[in-house]
């Protein structure tokens, strides 16, 4: 989650809704929650899980926000837009209805571990809510339906989220060795022998054309062999997108892997047979320091994430949830000159734990 609050303050923001999608635990409420469909709703109530609800104007406030941070980057006519036979506009309220609850998920979550907002914090959330609030027009207030005391709730729950994904993943070690995390940069050339769809599926091509192909490779090799400067002979025969790459432990088919690993500097390898083609490479660097420093931060926000996700994905899977499918679907985005507000998540970053 503090990952999460500093991405949203990135440029343009639109991560946001990437990092809402891919968050540990996201898709879980969907996929895991009994979902009941009711009618015994309060005035606005747009689902309950458990006896936590969300109401219209939270949906609004989080909705608008991401709307106008699209509609600076985009312009408007990116609501126009579909990709897979879903248009933008309904992607983005998928994507706050999984955010929101999520959140909501794991203020219930903190009833059972104990946790609440301290003072400090508490104080931290109302100054937060009271710069977004008095932020807001009239007509941004009027069109959300919120007051001062809807944005506090917003932050206190969010906060309070952020809380719960700390006490979750404290027992994750950070300490990760070069070893394990050792990122080396290679050059490369591949000679294919088959074609990749866009899934990344490939189809293999026939014995005579992979004949061809390893042919091609051996001849590659021996050019290197005898002397030419590998970057000379990757131009005349690399068919990968890079020639130039940087490579951590399990990233890559395993042939290419052990071939790539045991190299020394300057050491070029023979010709390694992969699903995708025939590579050859070369070592330019065993250690590269800056990616591997970078890798081992990789290391522990995937480590972190798996203990998340772990207990949250089982916590959900108790729960039922009752949405309002009627009142979701008339939700929809304020098409407004007048509505301009963006910053409810850097304002709350801004004032919460700096």
């Amino acid at each position: 989650m503090r990952k999460y609050r500093k991405r949203k303050q990135a440029a343009g923001m639109i991560a946001a809704i990437l990092i809402a999608l891919c968050l540990a635990g996201c898709g879980s409420v969907n996929r895991d929650t009994r979902i009941v469909l009711t009618t015994g709703f309060t005035k606005d109530e747009i689902f309950r899980i458990e006896t936590a609800s969300c109401y219209k104007k939270e949906v609004m406030v989080y909705l608008t926000n991401l709307q106008n941070q699209y509609e600076q980057v985009y312009g408007t006519e990116i609501w126009m837009k579909e990709q897979d036979g879903v248009t933008i506009e309904e992607s983005v309220k998928q994507a706050v209805l999984a955010e929101i609850a999520q959140i909501k998920t794991m203020n219930l979550m903190a009833e059972n571990y104990g946790l609440a907002l301290d003072e400090t914090e508490t104080e931290a959330v109302n100054e937060a809510a009271k710069v977004y609030f008095e932020s807001l027009t009239d007509v941004e207030k009027e069109q959300m339906d919120v007051t001062l005391d809807t944005i506090r709730q917003l932050y206190r729950e969010y906060a309070l989220a952020d809380k719960v994904y700390d006490y979750m993943i404290e027992d994750v070690n950070p300490e990760i060795s070069d070893d394990e995390a050792r990122t080396i940069t290679l050059q490369q050339i591949l000679i294919k022998t088959g074609t990749k769809d866009k899934a990344g599926n490939i189809t293999p091509y026939s014995e005579q054309q992979k004949s061809y192909a390893y042919a091609t490779a051996v001849e590659a090799l021996r050019r290197v062999e005898a002397g030419e400067d590998f970057d000379v002979v990757a131009s005349r025969y690399n068919e990968a997108e890079e020639s130039t790459v940087f490579i951590r432990k399990g990233e890559r088919e395993a042939a290419y892997e052990e071939a790539a690993f045991v190299l020394g500097n300057e050491e070029v390898s023979d010709v390694i047979e992969t699903e995708e083609g025939y590579y050859i490479l070369k070592c330019v660097s065993t250690l590269n320091r800056e990616e591997t420093d970078m890798n081992k931060i990789k290391i522990v926000e995937e480590r972190r994430k798996e203990a998340f996700s772990k207990e949250y994905d089982s916590y959900v899977q108790t729960l039922t949830r009752h949405i309002n499918e009627e009142l979701w679907q008339e939700v929809t985005l304020l098409h407004d000159s007048e509505i301009t507000t963006s910053d409810f998540f850097d304002v709350f970053a801004e004032y919460y734990r700096q």
